[in-house]
């Protein structure tokens, strides 16, 4: 079977970019599928790729310059963006056609539309990493002209249309989003899984807190650091660890300094993420929003109770409240700052959590979540050969 896969760059520390490149590795290794991805805005000189990638995975740069659009102002912009993706979409239906897959699968936060619109015999999917309600809803919320605005609204309702038009699958990572997307032909829900080897789990000893993830306005680290303020008042001598980077991380550090607390600690993201889970006893997220969340599965895989807020999507379906942790009404400091001074002061019910997180996560283990994409898979490419043979 041969697969395409489509996305801006793999070059960026994220979520995505690192599920995408396991989920390739492991069709090419252990179903041996014929992988092929391919990204646009990537340089290879300067851009190395993030996360592994199997010899057996193909990947085919384009270098595209959309830069060239930022040379002008709005609305002139605007026009030279739609001759730009127009020029993206010929050479992207080239390699598409050069491969002639089976499959072919895109991004939802990412030219979905121009994916949707190729050209090809190939079954076409969209994976919904963040959730459509807030898929290329940034635009909206950017600092732009009342011309711009009205043109990214208008551009956001086309793009969703487009997809839901086209994409002969919407796959989602929760019942939740999958449910938005119910104009889609077809809504699959296939979660995420993390297959981060661990060679220690958390004995829920230290008296640290986690929390991982890219240092932007989604992940909330304002909110963190409001319940902190609350939480050192009655447990100073607990520390909390952030691992991230990301555009806020200045004005996060600043607010971090501004605290005066010297128990609360910004790092870098680490290629030993796993030794920084099983020093912590406690993982906490405060995302505004999320597609799934990769960091409470990888913590709730070591062993580590949760405490997070229930923001669309993700966490509830991950963390069973009061069983492995604690979900919290979206934005409420009070209640989260309580919840986590309750896991401090009962090292027994984290024990307790802890063995419920691990079975919890035994449900996302990498080989059932990837037999699901198989059999999505083989659904499509039996479904176009009917096709094929009744035409």
């Amino acid at each position: 079977m041969r697969i395409v896969y489509f996305i801006d760059s793999l070059a960026s520390k994220g979520g995505a970019e690192r599920i995408i490149s396991e989920k390739m590795n492991y069709l090419a290794t252990h179903y041996d599928y014929d992988i092929s991805v391919i990204t646009w805005y990537q340089y290879p000189e300067t851009m190395p790729n993030c996360y592994y990638l199997s010899d057996k995975v193909r990947q085919i740069n384009l270098c595209f310059p959309s830069h060239l659009q930022y040379k002008y102002s709005y609305p002139k912009r605007l026009w030279i963006r739609r001759k730009l993706v127009h020029r993206l979409n010929q050479e992207l239906e080239n390699a598409v056609n050069s491969i002639n897959p089976d499959i072919i699968i895109g991004v939802g936060y990412t030219l979905a539309d121009v994916v949707c619109r190729i050209k090809c015999k190939a079954a076409k999917i969209i994976e919904s990493h963040e959730a459509r309600i807030y898929t290329k809803a940034s635009y909206l919320y950017e600092n732009h002209s009342f011309f711009a605005t009205i043109y990214y609204r208008l551009y956001r309702k086309k793009y969703l249309h487009i997809i839901e038009k086209n994409a002969d699958v919407v796959v989602s990572l929760t019942k939740d989003d999958a449910f938005n997307w119910k104009k889609a032909k077809r809504v699959e829900i296939i979660p995420n899984f993390s297959s981060m080897p661990i060679s220690k789990l958390s004995n829920g000893e230290p008296k640290r807190v986690i929390a991982v993830g890219r240092i932007a306005w989604q992940k909330g680290y304002d909110r963190l650091i409001e319940i902190w303020k609350n939480v050192s008042k009655k447990h100073p001598e607990w520390q909390l660890d952030i691992f991230g980077e990301g555009e806020l991380e200045m004005e996060i550090k600043k607010a971090v300094k501004e605290t005066k607390l010297c128990n609360i600690s910004i790092h870098p993201f680490t290629k030993n993420i796993s030794q920084e889970y099983a020093m912590s006893s406690i993982c906490v997220l405060t995302s505004r929003f999320e597609g799934f969340s990769l960091v409470l599965l990888e913590a709730l895989r070591h062993g580590l109770p949760c405490v997070t807020f229930d923001c669309p999507y993700g966490p509830q379906d991950l963390v069973d409240n009061e069983k492995c942790g604690y979900v919290i009404e979206d934005g409420n400091i009070d209640q989260f700052s309580e919840k986590l001074c309750f896991l401090m002061d009962h090292p027994e019910i984290r024990a307790h959590f802890s063995i419920a997180a691990i079975d919890k996560a035994q449900s996302y283990h990498v080989d059932t979540i990837m037999n699901q994409w198989k059999l999505l898979f083989e659904s499509l490419t039996k479904s176009n050969k009917t096709d094929i043979e009744a035409f």
